[in-house]
């Protein structure tokens, strides 16, 4: 287990060992290889991410990154790992195709990582061409308070596509149509991310379009099914 500082998650969990300029190289390296093996598996749009405690998120967090070299203390430095894996990415994912980061807009903890800082890493990411960034929060530290709730993340993808003039999407407790149609209209965000609520409800999406008065996009293998029935 690596990271960009020895500090453990959990007093008495094992810390990470704290990665050395040329792991930070394989690390970028191991991106780049995925990126290539999705790509080369069909898949039409890659995320990174740079989220909820995972390593790329870690650099970016004064609290789990206390690093003296060029990957540690300034906010350039803590960015820098990201911006490279970015960087990387860019360079091998066609243009046609769209590039997402996943961020954690606030650590929800003092002295962590906020939404000014994610404005500040959403404008270099913009710059390398990055298409969207998907703001969701936390997850970085254990004592973190969320105050968990409808659209409680909204307002970091209305602020960071506001102020750093990129395409976001939104997530976190967004669960019924009305709800995802009004924060895509109101130019809160660009894009409204589903999970538990698609593992809940496959037919959302269809059930959506209904609420929404429009036809339902029926899979076209339903179609076959009803030829052959009939």
């Amino acid at each position: 287990m690596v990271g960009p500082s020895p500090l453990p998650f959990h007093e008495g969990d094992p810390p990470p060992r704290a990665l050395d300029e040329a792991g930070i190289d394989d690390i970028v390296a191991a991106f780049v290889a995925a990126a290539r093996r999705a790509l080369s598996a069909g898949f039409r749009v890659l995320e990174i991410h740079a989220a909820h405690g995972y390593l790329l998120h870690s650099f970016l967090s004064p609290l789990s990154n206390r690093r003296t070299d060029r990957y540690g203390g300034s906010l350039e430095n803590r960015m820098r790992l990201v911006l490279r894996v970015a960087e990387e990415l860019r360079r091998i994912v066609p243009a046609e195709l769209p590039l997402f980061v996943r961020i954690s807009a606030t650590d929800w903890a003092v002295g962590g990582w906020d939404l000014q800082q994610s404005i500040a890493l959403a404008h270099a990411l913009c710059e390398r061409n990055v298409d969207l960034i998907d703001c969701s929060s936390g997850a970085l530290v254990p004592h973190a308070k969320i105050p968990v709730g409808k659209n409680y993340q909204v307002p970091f993808a209305e602020a960071i596509r506001r102020e750093a003039g990129i395409r976001t999407a939104a997530v976190g407790l967004i669960t019924e149509p009305e709800q995802a149609n009004e924060i895509i209209t109101s130019g809160s965000a660009d894009l409204v991310c589903l999970a538990r609520e698609m593992l809940r409800q496959p037919y959302w999406a269809l059930h959506a379009q209904q609420t929404l008065h429009q036809e339902p996009a029926w899979p076209v293998q339903y179609g076959y099914a009803v030829r052959r029935r009939k």
